[in-house]
């Protein structure tokens, strides 16, 4: 399936009707906000069955793992904005000093504007519409691009979109590389990207030209420590489950392994077994495991099965975009498979001495969207304070983007702003700074010629 781009000229219609419906105050009411929220959350159970089978032609993802990974998080969120929109938009009062009394003071949230929300293809539903709820949220528009790379998955959204949101309010362009840059050269109040590091840069440097804020939520290496103490049983099946949800194609997915030495033999017999349990005999003939996206991922992730010695899977299928889960031993930190984000079912298994030597090979290394450590929680404790990532999990992998009461957001090269939760409101939003000055009140001592003076300066 192709998708057409849209057209240069229907883009810049777009833009503008939206800015000027922001500009009406229209999206601004509690009572709107709440009504698009709900809205929002009854198509995604109108469309379910529809968004289900796009991401199953896409990216071979199952009906379970499509309702687990994409859909129940975004409905999580809007019902989590429901339960607290009142309290988010509430005014905060903030104490006024002696030296401006009367006046009272206090913070507003208020809307940024025009969103440009833009996503990848791996998790092509959840990550278009996730930010999605946050710009409803706080009170903006939204232009939302979906991913040309899941064609499926973009045209059922766009219609979704049609269906229960004016275009002037929300709407959907598609394209590729050229329509990006179109999206990116025009001005926006705010732009939610994710996707890599690399766009990542090109997006922030097309942003500084208007001096538009930016949410990039990017990738890059996330380690995986196994530790002396921890159960291998269920640190092999924890990081092997978090390692094949959508054939590695997650940017939080462990992408390297750091295992303690003597621990070697005994977790790549762990890991076995632990494939075996959540895929069978063989992951290519399971209805819940992805493939990858499109035949050039397949090709650079196939690739890097010859940059180490295979310990466990290695098994590709080039008709089917089809790579089986695997273990890589005697990989060499300097060559590809190290230096780049995987984004597939390949782990690179490397082997530590001492918890200090494998913190020291974590941070000489950009800082990682997530790091993951299985062992004593009270040493764990300590790596984690020793180390820098966006997020983390002790004793499990991935799970802790599925609080939405916790923010989610990179650090360093993986990222900038977050959002989930209060965070994405906030994400949305401006707070504005408010003093309230009476009338009735106006004290001399602040103008020329400055009587008194030296009692004033006590209380500055």
């Amino acid at each position: 399936m192709t998708l057409t781009d849209t057209p240069a000229a229907r883009i810049e219609t777009l833009a503008a009707a939206q800015k000027a419906r922001f500009r009406t105050g229209a999206t601004r009411p509690e009572s709107f906000r709440r009504t698009m929220l709900r809205r929002l959350d009854a198509a995604l159970v109108n469309w379910e069955d529809r968004l289900c089978e796009a991401l199953w032609q896409d990216l071979h993802k199952s009906h379970e793992e499509a309702i687990l990974t994409e859909l129940s998080i975004i409905r999580g969120e809007i019902h989590q904005h429901l339960r607290h929109l009142h309290e988010w938009m509430r005014p905060e009062r903030r104490p006024t000093p002696l030296k401006l009394l009367p006046a009272r003071s206090r913070i507003v949230a208020e809307p940024l504007g025009q969103a440009l929300i833009v996503a990848p293809w791996n998790y092509p539903v959840q990550l278009l519409l996730n930010p999605l709820v946050g710009a409803i949220s706080a009170g903006c528009t939204a232009l939302l691009k979906p991913s040309p790379h899941t064609p499926h998955v973009a045209r059922v959204i766009e219609g979704l979109i049609a269906e229960i949101f004016d275009e002037e309010y929300v709407a959907v362009v598609q394209g590729g590389r050229e329509v990006n840059t179109q999206l990116f050269a025009m001005r926006w109040d705010v732009i939610f990207f994710t996707g890599s590091p690399t766009l990542g840069r090109v997006v922030m440097r097309a942003a500084a030209e208007h001096l538009t804020p930016v949410i990039l939520e990017l990738g890059g290496k996330s380690p995986c420590m196994v530790d002396r103490g921890a159960d291998l049983r269920i640190a092999a099946r924890r990081i092997a489950w978090g390692k094949t949800i959508n054939a590695g194609q997650t940017c939080v997915a462990p992408d390297y392994l750091l295992l303690h030495s003597t621990l070697r033999d005994s977790f790549v017999e762990e890991y076995a077994r632990a494939i075996k349990q959540l895929h069978g005999e063989n992951p290519r003939r399971s209805p819940h495991y992805a493939r990858m996206v499109d035949t050039r991922a397949y090709e650079r992730v196939a690739g890097y099965l010859s940059q180490g010695r295979i310990l466990f899977g290695g098994e590709t299928d080039a008709a089917e975009r089809y790579i089986a889960p695997t273990l890589l031993g005697d990989v060499d930190p300097e060559s590809p498979v190290m230096q780049e984000e995987i984004f597939g079912p390949v782990l690179p298994v490397l082997t530590f001495e001492t918890t200090d030597e494998a913190v020291e090979f974590v941070s000489a290394r950009e800082k990682p969207l997530a790091l993951y450590y299985f062992g004593p929680e009270e040493t764990g404790r300590k790596v984690l304070s020793r180390t820098s990532s966006g997020g983390a999990c002790l004793n499990d992998t991935v799970t802790h983007i599925a609080n939405d009461r916790l923010p989610f957001g990179g650090v360093g090269n993986s990222g900038m702003g977050r959002y989930h939760g209060r965070e994405s409101f906030e994400a949305f939003s401006h707070r504005r700074s408010v003093l309230e000055v009476p009338e009735r009140f106006d004290l001399p001592f602040r103008y020329p010629p400055y009587r008194f003076f030296r009692w004033v300066k006590k209380i500055l």
